[in-house]
């Protein structure tokens, strides 16, 4: 329209006009019916189908728990090839909020399957589920105890005194903290889509996040359920998460392959363990609330997280459509780190696609299992 309506004249024209041209277009009712009977036979044949897939395997790279303490478990992944001897070492760092069967989902979407089949002595640490006992363990449990500990038995197995260490998403900030407090005992450092500045123009979670009570929500549940931050992280899309793809599911009615793939995605998406209190609230208001980490104002355990104390080679891998932790969110790693040796991967994708998608499965094991290589002295 050229320009605003200036009398009553003009807006009866234009609702005349408008009129019209709805009473131009005829429905077909038949053909309408004729549509929605189609959809709700594919819809029909879909559930039929869905019901059949009694369950679906998650996470079957062979592996083997190799420490364990409280509700931590950290396994160590068998090589693919026994007789030949094992590659560099990583030690993968995983977000406390999902489970890392994420990085093994099946046999042809597996990062981790990649990098075996690279040579990498893969590594992983599963926090578990905690328990009600568990509400007051802090980021000082989890960062100077826990994850030190666990660094400690791989260096005891491979018989070295460093890691190179995958911090994945908030597992990526745990390990930032980690390398500062405890440069000595790291080598090489990766980041995979790891925010770092908490408050970018763009961060959707942090603008939710930011008006979280979180006293409030652990004083009331201890541990914060799964359940609640499910239905918290569906609301950041709601049409994409909770819409869309169950719309595009109708399209792979027949494909049972594609089914299994979806219903592994959605078990890993629904579970969600729940959240020590402290740790959670800690994370959320001093992180998420506070921007602390890119502030030097971080605290654990009695000591000061300090970025640019870290001057190991980092690799930093994003995802370029990632709605949970934007590329701006993680791409300022390099102006606060001292890491003279500091490469970025960039992703095409979502958050999830960096370790599912067809072109993910080549592109990262590739660059991470290059990478290492050239650094492993």
């Amino acid at each position: 329209m050229p320009g605003p309506l200036r009398n009553r004249a003009q807006r009866a024209s234009v609702i005349s006009h408008e009129a019209q041209r709805m009473n131009d277009f005829k429905l077909d009712p038949e053909w309408l019916r004729l549509d929605v009977a189609q959809l709700q036979q594919r819809a029909t044949e879909l559930l039929g189908n869905l019901a059949s897939i009694r369950s679906v395997e998650i996470g079957t790279a062979p592996k083997d728990a190799v420490y364990c303490e409280d509700k931590l478990t950290l396994y160590r992944y068998r090589a693919v090839n026994a007789a030949s001897p094992r590659g560099p070492a990583v030690l993968i760092c995983y977000a406390m909020i999902n489970r890392p069967y994420m990085m093994d989902l099946q046999p042809d979407r597996s990062l981790i399957r990649r990098l075996l089949e690279h040579g990498v002595d893969v590594f992983l640490i599963d926090w578990g589920t905690p328990g009600g006992a568990d509400r007051f363990l802090d980021l000082n449990d989890y960062v100077n105890r826990y994850l030190l500990h666990c660094v400690d038995a791989v260096c005891k197995l491979r018989g070295e005194t460093q890691v190179n260490l995958v911090g994945v998403c908030q597992g990526g900030a745990l390990s930032l903290c980690f390398t500062s407090l405890h440069p000595q005992r790291v080598r090489n450092l990766i980041t995979m889509v790891t925010p770092v500045d908490f408050h970018t123009a763009d961060d959707m979670l942090s603008q939710w996040v930011r008006q979280l009570d979180v006293k409030a929500l652990v004083a009331a549940h201890g541990n914060v359920p799964g359940d609640w931050l499910n239905v918290g992280f569906a609301t950041l899309m709601p049409f994409r998460l909770l819409s869309q793809k169950y719309m595009t599911l109708l399209d792979t009615v027949g494909d049972r392959d594609k089914l299994e793939n979806f219903l592994r995605m959605e078990k890993w998406i629904f579970d969600s363990p729940d959240q020590p209190g402290a740790a959670f609230e800690e994370f959320v208001t001093l992180l998420y609330q506070q921007n602390r980490l890119i502030k030097d104002e971080l605290q654990i355990g009695g000591r000061m997280v300090k970025l640019d104390t870290i001057k190991q080679p980092i690799l930093n891998v994003y995802a370029t459509e990632d709605h949970l932790v934007p590329p701006a969110a993680s791409r300022c790693l390099q102006q606060y780190v001292s890491s003279k040796d500091y490469a970025e991967l960039a992703v095409n994708g979502g958050h999830i696609g960096l370790y599912v998608s067809g072109k993910a499965q080549v592109i990262v094991p590739d660059t991470i299992a290059q990478w290492l290589r050239e650094r492993d002295h």
